[in-house]
């Protein structure tokens, strides 16, 4: 076993994984360690234990030696990837995990594994850039742009960080789930141009869930002096702004992705001193067809979690 693999641990009879896309497949894993090398120091055999959605970086460039790996150019996807030594990464499909310590969290006790799962992304993805730009402290306004999966927990972790939290959609539909189940404050429809303009330089900052083409003025509009605009929607049609909106308020239209893995760890510890916990239907492996088509339908609230260890996949 050379140093490399020495610190490596098995992860087997996993108990949940997370489903996003068709494309991304499963990741965001949760199970139990089995084996460990000689070398792992932070976890023990029986640890219940997450894997996130990287599982390798090049630990030399400057984001892997500021802890910020997810920035990595020679990063390492947890699913449909590969190796350095050549073999595909399979995400939750695998039976077994083996991932080097530096990429695996303890699921703090008392938190149920299938709440943890989508927690390492939707979870950390948000709580990510609340941390890094300051703003985590309570008073602040926000705004959440699209209620899906990590929308509605960016509006569950910005109200427990004691934000008044706005979400903001293209319709109706979602209001009673946004103000009666996830505590929303208020609740903006888009289109209304009367409430927007009510609305106006009122937000301290916006999450940008959105992952299609949309205009970005509509929603600069709402932001304060310094306000800032953060995108984590994956867009591939690029996206147009007038230049004055943001030079007259000073605001920053900026982006974030995932989480580190220390990041991560604040995030389960922020989760479970306030009790938060992810809107989720459970499956077994023999539903996944079926939960890929509702995925693309967008027939989900808000997380499909599905139970490996529970499928009984030797039969």
């Amino acid at each position: 076993m050379n140093q490399s693999q020495s610190h490596l641990g098995c992860i087997k009879k996993q108990n949940f994984t997370h489903a996003e896309t068709q494309a991304q497949k499963m990741h965001e894993v949760v199970g139990e360690v089995v084996e460990v090398g000689p070398d792992v120091a932070k976890f023990r055999v029986g640890d219940t234990v997450g894997v996130g959605a990287i599982v390798g970086c090049c630990r030399d460039c400057r984001p892997c030696k500021g802890d910020t790996e997810q920035y990595c150019n020679k990063k390492i996807w947890s699913y449909n990837d590969v190796y350095s030594d050549g073999k595909p990464t399979q995400g939750g499909f695998a039976g077994a995990m083996v991932v080097h310590q530096k990429f695996v969290v303890k699921i703090p006790d008392g938190m149920e594994a299938e709440q943890a799962a989508p927690l390492l992304c939707a979870g950390v993805t948000v709580y990510s850039p609340l941390s890094h730009f300051g703003l985590k402290q309570s008073g602040l306004r926000g705004g959440i742009l699209g209620l899906g999966g990590v929308g509605h927990m960016g509006v569950t972790i910005a109200k427990a960080m004691g934000h008044h939290v706005t979400v903001i959609s293209s319709s109706d539909k979602k209001r009673e789930e946004a103000l009666e189940h996830l505590g929303a404050d208020d609740y903006l429809v888009s289109s209304d141009s009367t409430r927007m303009q009510e609305a106006a330089d009122s937000l301290d900052y916006i999450i940008d869930t959105v992952p299609v083409f949309h205009p970005l003025e509509p929603y600069l509009s709402l932001l304060r002096l310094d306000g800032k605009l953060i995108l984590m929607g994956v867009i591939n049609t690029p996206l147009q702004f007038l230049s004055p909106v943001v030079m007259l308020g000073r605001k920053t239209i900026t982006g974030s992705f995932v989480g580190s893995i220390k990041e991560t760890e604040e995030m389960l510890e922020f989760c479970k001193e306030k009790g938060l916990s992810s809107m989720i239907e459970v499956v077994k492996m023999d539903y996944v067809n079926e939960a890929l088509e509702r995925l693309e339908k967008n027939d989900v609230r808000y997380r499909f979690v599905v139970d490996v260890a529970g499928s009984n996949l030797d039969q």
